[in-house]
């Protein structure tokens, strides 16, 4: 009978990528789950650093300390700034996120973007060619294009800058502590000022002076009573029927 020690097969070999994610563990880099995570040979991770299962790091990414990346991430040629999270599904391309900000969940950052210093970047928002200043907010529901956002300002949910006429792109400026009400269409190219407010579900066409009000939407008409007489209507079309 053979000996158990000759019946056993020898554990294969570390891979490439095994060995690498082993190396930046061993620097005090923590990878929650090593079968799940890439990385590519160009990548960059600095002690402290979190990275979260079903991670995918590409290009010349660079993720610096005390960061938290995934799970369900892919990041192209980014640098994360120290502090800064990327939470649950997202993906980013060619772009900067600054220290303490925080990106997602489901957020869409495409090339030339950055998002300054403990700004937020919230779900199911793009940015493209944007910088959204430090402190400021897109929380939800907004594409960001060609835009520069102050520091502190608010982009209020369901917010769309109209970037491109169909054949040329054009710029929107927004200024340091504007805000921005939901379910606004910015139409470029538009200034808003700084610490000016958009009225929530506006379309703006034309710039809009620092410390103002805009209002781009129809006028409210409200008749009362009326709701309660087409339910009496209703009911005797069904008497009659």
């Amino acid at each position: 009978m053979e000996s158990d020690g000759a019946s056993r097969t020898p554990d294969a070999a570390p891979s490439g990528r095994e060995q690498r994610l082993a190396e930046m563990t061993a620097t005090g880099v923590t990878i929650e789950d090593p079968a799940t995570t890439h990385l590519g040979p160009e990548v960059t991770i600095e002690p402290g650093a979190r990275i979260r299962p079903f991670t995918i790091l590409e290009g010349r990414t660079v993720v610096r300390g005390g960061a938290v990346v995934g799970p369900f991430v892919r990041l192209v040629d980014v640098e994360v700034g120290a502090g800064a999270q990327i939470l649950d599904h997202c993906l980013l391309r060619e772009s900067v996120v600054e220290e303490n900000a925080s990106v997602g969940p489901f957020s869409h950052v495409r090339p030339d973007s950055r998002i300054g210093a403990g700004a937020r970047l919230g779900n199911f928002v793009e940015l493209k060619k944007t910088h959204l200043g430090a402190g400021a907010k897109a929380p939800h529901l907004s594409y960001i294009g060609d835009t520069t956002v102050g520091p502190g300002a608010n982009i209020g949910a369901g917010t769309i800058t109209c970037n491109y006429d169909g054949a040329r792109k054009y710029p929107t400026r927004i200024g340091a502590g504007a805000f921005v009400g939901s379910n606004t269409t910015l139409v470029a190219p538009l200034t808003v000022g700084e610490g000016a407010y958009v009225a929530a579900g506006s379309t703006v066409t034309k710039n809009v002076p620092g410390d103002s009000l805009a209002l781009g939407r129809a006028q409210q008409v409200t008749k009362p009573g009326w709701a309660a007489r087409r339910r009496a209507a209703i009911a005797d079309e069904k008497k009659k029927g």
